[in-house]
């Protein structure tokens, strides 16, 4: 199981940002199905202020580059992807067209 943390900005505005969060209570059975179609076993995000932060597991075999390939080819997925975009920003650091992005991690803390 691998595990990944991204993060991204909303519009610094708190209709949109409301908006955005009614669009999460219940995700779009065709949007749900592309993530879990593509390994994702577990996806939960987080908010403060405007910054989102997203927790992802997934399959071992599991690659944002099939992700992409898979995405691209769903014209549902495109669609809430174009839609999703009207409510986000791109983090100061990302590059042009880039949305979620990448977190390095710098700690862990293991019970065992």
């Amino acid at each position: 199981m691998k595990k990944y943390c991204l993060a991204v900005d909303l519009v610094d505005d708190p209709v949109m940002i409301a908006e955005y969060e009614a669009f999460h209570k219940q995700i779009r059975p065709e949007i749900e199905k592309s993530i879990k179609d593509a390994g994702i076993t577990r996806m939960d995000i987080f908010r403060l202020e405007n910054r989102l932060f997203m927790i992802m597991e997934a399959e071992d075999d599991f690659s944002f580059e099939k992700k992409a390939q898979m995405d691209a080819s769903n014209p549902k997925v495109q669609e809430w992807e174009q839609l999703m975009w009207k409510y986000q920003q791109a983090l100061p650091s990302a590059k042009p067209g880039e949305k979620w992005i990448l977190m390095k991690q710098i700690f862990a803390l293991n019970n065992s």
